[in-house]
């Protein structure tokens, strides 16, 4: 687009999902009690992580690495989503909507390539349970820990200095409840086609990448669990890895839909839904799954609950 004799824009405005009232009053509804019950559920995983020593293994730190990014990782859009369902005019500047964009796709990064990991723990688990101990010690975990967080805020952030040096001149609204990739090429006056070429291939690179990881790891540990003998040993082995490949597949499957196809493909409409499943719904249902679905994070909160009580009782005495 050409920016000549064009007014520069310094904020944007979200358009959201309807101009009707009580539909936006029932989806702010909605996705605050949502985002509410994600908080504090995650928040619960990292605290009984921290205070159950029996629980501060490889697997459970990674657990918890990855509570606590989806409370940032929400909390990076779902205000605004939130905002935008109260008042009809909800406005960010450009350069917050740049910082937006940065953190949104640094954690989405960066829980790609945690889900990778965490699939690697379980396949050295169940393939190598003899060699465990070795291959994934608490500093090799630590390493992986944080490999995890300084790759996914690398992976956005050449993509983020470009579109920082776009020009936006009109129409300053975003089709959209955050600022995600395609509504602010669609703004900008300038020529995107190489900020638009790096993001699309740095996004399907961290995504598809490590979604082959975590389906190559799991691949072998179905291998494994076939070939065990006992149907004890094969069940305990399947509800192990249940909850994290649930998880996986509801993640991948809505942001490969949404990131990994063409840009010109996009459809605002089809993308707002899409991305609340992945802002909103898989944080809360990872503290779901995992807490519901796993026995020693259940033995862990009631043990903490039991010792509350112990504590408010000898208060009381």
């Amino acid at each position: 687009m050409d920016g000549t004799n064009q007014t520069a824009v310094t904020e944007f405005i979200f358009l959201g999902f309807s101009s009707v009232l009580y539909l936006r009053l029932t989806l702010f509804v909605i996705f605050l009690t949502v985002y509410l019950l994600s908080l504090m559920g995650n928040t619960l995983i990292i605290f009984i992580v921290l205070t159950d020593v029996a629980l501060q293994t490889p697997m459970y730190i990674f657990l918890g690495n990855l509570s606590f990014l989806e409370i940032w990782y929400t909390t990076a859009t779902v205000p605004k989503l939130l905002a935008t369902c109260l008042a009809q005019v909800v406005t960010i500047s450009v350069f917050g909507c740049i910082t937006q964009y940065y953190f949104f796709f640094s954690m989405g990064a960066t829980e790609c390539i945690l889900l990778a990991v965490m699939a690697y723990d379980r396949y050295l688990a169940i393939c190598s349970p003899l060699r465990y101990s070795v291959l994934m010690s608490l500093r090799v975990c630590l390493q992986f820990s944080a490999g995890s967080w300084i790759g996914g805020f690398i992976a956005p952030l050449l993509p983020t200095i470009l579109i920082s040096h776009l020009n936006f001149c009109g129409p300053q609204k975003i089709n959209h409840f955050f600022c995600d990739s395609d509504p602010i090429f669609k703004l900008s006056c300038s020529d995107t086609f190489l900020v638009e070429a790096l993001g699309y291939t740095c996004t399907s690179v961290v995504i598809l990448s490590s979604f082959l990881l975590t389906m190559f790891s799991y691949g072998y540990i179905v291998v494994t669990i076939i070939k065990l003998s006992s149907q004890k040993a094969q069940r305990k082995a399947f509800s192990t890895c249940a909850s994290h490949l649930t998880v996986v597949t509801i993640y991948y499957g809505t942001i490969i839909f949404a990131y990994v196809r063409p840009p010109a493909k996009y459809n605002f409409t089809i993308g707002k839904v899409i991305s609340v499943f992945y802002c909103v719904v898989t944080p809360l249902v990872n503290p779901l799954i995992y807490t519901l679905r796993n026995k020693d994070v259940k033995k862990a909160f009631r043990k903490i609950l039991t010792r509350k009580r112990l504590l408010l009782t000898r208060k009381m005495q």
